[in-house]
């Protein structure tokens, strides 16, 4: 078996859990190839001593891999999307941050879940992707596709933008807001759901639009097929505005031209038995719980 580790370093909380990773699967002779900065940091924390193979972009990931282990958040899970990208390789996300909607693994439960991914007894969840094409071609996008949005919004200014809005070619409507989020069911549960937005299981074949402090209240989240291309058409007082692909943010120029599709691949996220997307929510939501006594 053969396994990549990308992850985050925290202080205090991460160091055990990355500790009982390694002894698990050099105990058991997995092959494990490390993300090159993360293992730097290994070596400097004296976290592990053992020379280890890295890889430092996508193109060090190919198919003889049978899944990659992400240490951290959520966030550091969409990091390493970007490495894993159209390759197929699973994703595994051991939870050492605070609020995790991916990262489903927790420290408590480690060696009996990495069991599990040494028997492949999971399951894969198919998640959808978001690219966008700016028209004229200005932005310095680079890696164009995002796990949980792209949101567009207002960069120096307290005024509202103009979002002008189409449905493959079809005009929705104008909204007048900070700004415009274009949400994926893994992202459903992010900044969209922070904004009022509604919450997608992962299998729904669907796409949330949720505007971003709009100035008319009647301008609702909309819950559209993710086979749709949407158009957007941004016009402000200011001479750009950020466009934002989950944590990574450009700037394009005030009227231009936006378009939004689902990507021709996914990212396949590792199900562990007992720990699903139901139970995550009423976990991190407190679903369920009566708090009024």
């Amino acid at each position: 078996m053969k396994v990549a580790i990308f992850g985050q370093y925290y202080q205090n909380d991460t160091r055990p859990i990355i500790k009982d990773i390694f002894v698990f699967f050099n105990r058991n002779h997995v092959e494990l190839v490390i993300e090159e900065k993360f293992l730097k940091i290994l070596y400097e924390e004296k976290i592990v001593e053992k020379q280890y193979n890295t890889f430092t972009s996508h193109k060090d990931l190919d198919n003889s891999f049978d899944i990659l282990i992400s240490i951290g958040g959520d966030g550091t899970i969409l990091r390493a999307a970007t490495f894993v990208r159209d390759s197929g390789i699973p994703i595994l996300g051991v939870n050492a941050g605070r609020l995790g909607f991916l990262a489903k693994v927790q420290k408590e439960n480690i060696a009996l879940f990495l069991q599990i991914v040494l028997e492949k007894k999971y399951t894969i969840s198919e998640r959808t992707l978001l690219t966008i094409d700016c028209y004229p071609n200005e932005s310095d996008i680079e890696i164009n596709f995002a796990m949980n949005e792209i949101s567009v919004s207002r960069k120096d200014t307290t005024s509202m933008i103009t979002i002008e809005t189409y449905l493959n070619d079809e005009y929705l409507n104008s909204y007048w807001a900070d700004g415009l989020i274009i949400s994926t069911p893994t992202g459903s549960t992010g900044y969209s759901l922070s904004c009022g937005g509604p919450i997608l299981t992962p299998q729904v074949k669907g796409l949330v639009i949720t505007p971003i402090a709009p100035h008319n209240l009647n301008a609702r989240p909309l819950v559209i097929p993710d086979d749709l291309e949407i158009k957007l058409k941004i016009s402000g007082r200011e001479e750009q505005y950020l466009v934002s692909l989950d944590s990574r943010i450009t700037l394009v120029n005030n009227n231009s031209e936006l378009k939004i599709k689902k990507t021709p691949f996914q990212i396949n996220m590792v199900e562990i038995p007992d720990e699903t997307f139901l139970k995550t929510l009423r976990n991190k939501l407190l679903w369920g719980e009566d708090k009024r006594n």
